[in-house]
């Protein structure tokens, strides 16, 4: 029969039909059939058959228009996973509510059963969904957005431990009612009864009337209780399943025995012979409670038959289940329940988080309470989210202003090349360089301008030659055998210089520090051939002064250490000469 319903709910196989084959079908509103095209020998069951045929197409297509999603849902949706029993249509409660004024919620429902997920560090957490819906098997992947949990993640009666469920949400971040901290936290109740006591000691028994309890982390110190009949609570159960009523000592070393195999904690209350439960519950601002009357006799007022009736709410409940809902961070949706003696106190035995049952005749009203809170929750988790993920592009513009800025800057000073030249041009003035000239390129440095008559030979033996004695140190005759091998190996730029001005060479060392009137570049690079000629020039020089004979007169007129120099200084000008002379 299904496979009949997908074929006939399908276009294409009705199109592919031959003409005049099943036309009733094919037709929007098919007429009645003519006498003529119903065989005679079964009229009747021929068209039952169609009819049926007719309503099984028209089942089937109303079942896939609703199973298809809502065109809203296909555009712009945040998907809730909701952990509950299937009897509980969350997708009813949320149908038409909108997160952020623009997302609609799609309800994803399951059990702790049904699910299983892969949680990663990034905050992305990826679930699959296996149920069966209606008889048939239903598998889906999603990332959730916000999770609502209304079942016990925890529960040794059933052996159900979901605490890994729970570890994974938390791990990948996804919000939840209650949050993810405190339903992790409740999965014991000694560890929940531990914060009850915490209360009760800043409150006091009056404000907070907690009941007394007993731990024991294993069976091997039940050895005796401070009295009887006691109340023996086995690991964590719900729903009134594993406590015990032990009336002796006997019973309670049986118990014990029980709790060995069991290998869990448990723990230990007097019996309260109870007039009534008392339950009140919180969900967001909004409280109620409930009395709970046994009927049927049995001291667990959960079982068996009891009376329902809710009750007043009084300053004393609300401040009871105030307190509770605070611990563990807050819970939103929270439940405490209690026993009223017939000695008329109040005794407060556990406490309860969002896998709280609903009870009494409000229960739809419950639930919209807590789909509101469920919605306020999931619009300050997803407003968050987008402004943490809206900063980091806001970010990314201002970032790039400089970078869109700068290569209109670089055009604008570009574009105007004559000014920016004219703006570099002066900058060799304040180093004493006369400014190039239109011929010579940009890049070369300046000439330095040489004097414009070389210094005469018959100088050298005049009283301004002999200054530099006193400022060389060494002997003047030790200058001559080092500076021989050495000369020619010195920089080419201080041999140009000095060839230029053979008057101011002095000694080696002071031959190697550059002139305060030339700039440090022309220094650096290697004379031009501009000035080959005034190489030649103070060769020609100082082969005029050789020759002369005024000289040699000079030097056979004055004697001692005057002769040595001036022929020294001759010497290594003429060397000198040579040297830059074929240096190039």
């Amino acid at each position: 029969m299904n496979f009949l319903r997908r074929r006939l709910s399908d276009s294409s196989f009705m199109s592919n039909l031959p003409n005049g084959y099943m036309t009733d079908l094919q037709r929007p509103d098919p007429p009645a059939p003519s006498p003529p095209t119903v065989p005679a020998s079964s009229p009747g069951s021929f068209s039952s058959i169609t009819n049926a045929v007719k309503q099984t197409a028209a089942s089937a297509a109303g079942f896939v228009e609703q199973s298809a999603p809502s065109p809203s849902l296909s555009k712009k949706f945040k998907i809730l996973l909701v952990i509950d029993e299937p009897q509980h249509e969350w997708a009813k409660v949320f149908r038409g509510k909108k997160v952020l004024g623009e997302y609609d919620i799609k309800v994803e429902q399951a059990e702790f059963s049904e699910v299983n997920l892969v949680a990663h560090s990034n905050g992305t957490c990826n679930v699959d969904m296996q149920v069966i819906r209606g008889g048939t098997k239903v598998v889906r992947s999603f990332r959730p957005d916000f999770v609502l949990v209304r079942q016990h993640a925890f529960s040794m009666a059933q052996n159900e431990d979901f605490r890994n469920l729970i570890i994974g949400l938390q791990y990948a971040g996804v919000p939840s009612v209650n949050t993810l901290d405190s339903i992790y936290n409740l999965c014991d109740k000694p560890w929940a009864f531990s914060q009850l006591i915490n209360n009760q000691k800043r409150l006091g028994s009056d404000k907070f009337p907690l009941i007394n309890q007993t731990f024991y982390p294993n069976y091997r110190d039940m050895i005796t209780t401070p009295s009887f009949p006691v109340v023996v609570k086995i690991g964590h159960a719900h729903s009134g399943m594993g406590k015990v009523k032990v009336d002796n000592v006997s019973d309670f070393q049986d118990i014990a025995s029980v709790v060995a195999i069991t290998q869990t904690y448990c723990t230990t209350e007097p019996f309260v012979d109870a007039k009534y439960d008392i339950r009140v519950q919180k969900i967001g601002a909004d409280y109620k409670a409930y009395m709970r009357t046994s009927i049927s006799g049995n001291w667990k007022s959960n079982t068996g038959s009891a009376m329902l009736e809710q009750v007043a709410m009084t300053d004393k409940y609300k401040s009871w289940v105030d307190t509770c809902s605070e611990i563990f961070g807050g819970l939103d949706i929270c439940a405490i329940k209690a026993i009223c003696g017939k000695d008329g106190n109040d005794y407060i035995t556990e406490v309860v988080g969002s896998s709280m049952q609903l009870i009494g005749d409000h229960q739809a009203e419950d639930r919209q309470l807590i789909s509101e809170v469920v919605l306020a929750k999931m619009n300050q988790a997803l407003t968050t989210r987008s402004s943490s993920a809206s900063r980091s592009p806001a970010r990314s513009p201002q970032g790039q202003k400089p970078t869109t800025v700068q290569p209109q800057q670089v055009t604008e000073l570009s574009s105007p090349k004559p000014s920016a030249t004219t703006t570099e041009q002066p900058k060799p003035q304040p180093q004493g360089s006369p400014s190039a000239s239109p011929g010579k390129p940009k890049d070369l440095p300046p000439k330095p301008t040489p004097p414009a008559k070389p210094i005469p030979p018959v100088r050298r033996n005049s009283k301004p030659q002999l200054q530099p004695k006193p400022q060389s140190p060494t002997p003047p005759k030790a200058l001559p055998k080092p500076q021989a091998p050495t000369q020619p190996q010195a920089p080419e730029p201080t041999l140009a210089s000095d060839a230029t001005h053979p008057a101011q060479v002095q000694s080696p060392a002071k031959s190697s520090q550059p002139s305060s009137n030339v700039p440090a570049q022309a220094q650096a690079k290697p004379p031009s051939p501009s000035q080959n000629p005034d190489k030649s020039q103070s060769l020609t020089n100082a082969f005029n002064a050789f020759s002369d004979s005024s000289f040699f007169r000079g030097v056979s007129g004055s004697g001692g250490d005057g002769q040595e120099e001036a022929k020294a200084e001759t010497i290594r000008n003429l060397r000198k000469s040579f040297a830059s002379l074929f240096s190039d």
